[in-house]
């Protein structure tokens, strides 16, 4: 947004207008009330409704200016991409075909893309690299990489189909990036406090890492990371790339609720908890590439969660990969 836009200077000044100390403060509330929560529930959701009643104004402010003033203005360079097209052309296909296809490669994924699949096949063709150190590990590789396949190559081809329109200006730029990593190391500080009090619990511990020998030694864990990090790249580039861009000019900011949708459906076999974060987090990271027209930064901050996130865990149980004091 331009500074010069009346919205935009309206929207900057509301940023402007909350205060360091209310912020710090309202930091400073979130890691107590996470705190809070980790011990007793009850009181922790108490403390947190109090936090809205104290906070509200300036937690409307910071919606405001990062949410709604950035939905006016991707609506705004949809209305213009609409009026720049020819007026022949009507009907624009792209969410029949894209909304279409990610159906397809959800379904694929979810019937053709587990572990057991690999496992069947395994068990029924080379029944000795059951035996193998990295057999287990092998089940993730096949995992990640059907994902990445059907996340990445599918789109691809199908994107072949559409006039005008490649994989790469589905939010693959980089050009930008930098200019917007404060705001990903913003959203990172506020998902740390409540992963750092998460991973002291049971359920935690049992369900992270996915792989379970990620604490054998410091190759387990850093292929483990590797696979698990690529997944999430091409992740990033399906939900925030592939169905949100090509949708962008006939849908405007109703395309990130659209991809939203299934990316917090997808999350349905986690904790509760995990799935409503994922409807946040889809709807922020969306608004987020069409804004930046990049997927790279929220691909960054979804590798960072995930290594904490297993790194916390490792932390609790093993203290660190190949310790071998650790008995897994």
């Amino acid at each position: 947004m331009s500074v010069d836009d009346p919205q935009a200077a309206a929207s900057q000044g509301q940023a402007l207008a909350v205060s360091p100390w209310i912020l710090a403060g309202l930091a400073a509330y979130h890691v107590a009330a996470n705190v809070v929560t980790h011990f007793h529930k009850a009181a922790g959701a108490g403390v947190f409704m109090l936090g809205i009643a104290i906070f509200g104004r300036t937690l409307l402010s910071l919606l405001d200016r990062y949410l709604v003033q950035t939905w006016r203005a991707i609506d705004d360079e949809a209305t213009a991409e609409r009026a720049a097209e020819p007026a022949a052309e009507t009907f624009d296909y792209r969410p029949l075909l894209v909304l279409t296809t990610s159906a397809v490669v959800l379904t694929l994924i979810e019937y053709f893309g587990a572990r057991y699949v690999y496992m069947g096949w395994i068990r029924e063709r080379v029944a000795g690299l059951r035996h193998h150190r990295y057999y287990l590990l092998s089940t993730y590789a096949y995992w990640s990489g059907f994902r990445c396949c059907a996340y990445i190559a599918i789109p691809w081809l199908v994107l072949r189909l559409l006039r005008g329109l490649r994989l790469r200006d589905c939010g693959l730029s980089t050009r930008g990036v930098v200019k917007h990593l404060h705001v990903y190391g913003l959203l990172y500080l506020i998902i740390l406090p409540p992963l750092v009090m998460a991973s002291f619990t049971a359920p935690f511990q049992r369900t992270y890492p996915f792989y379970k020998l990620a604490s054998r030694s410091w190759s387990d864990f850093l292929l483990w990371e590797a696979l698990y990090g690529v997944q999430f790249v091409a992740l990033e580039i399906f939900f925030r790339g592939f169905m949100l861009h090509p949708l962008k000019r006939s849908l405007g900011t109703h395309a990130i609720f659209a991809a939203a949708l299934p990316y917090c459906m997808f999350h349905y076999n986690k904790p509760i908890a995990e799935v409503l974060g994922a409807a946040v987090a889809g709807i922020v990271l969306g608004t987020l590439s069409l804004r930046t027209r990049s997927i790279w930064c929220g691909a960054m901050i979804h590798i960072s969660v995930a290594v904490t996130m297993d790194s916390l865990s490792l932390f609790h149980k093993a203290g660190y990969p190949g310790n071998p004091r650790y008995i897994g």
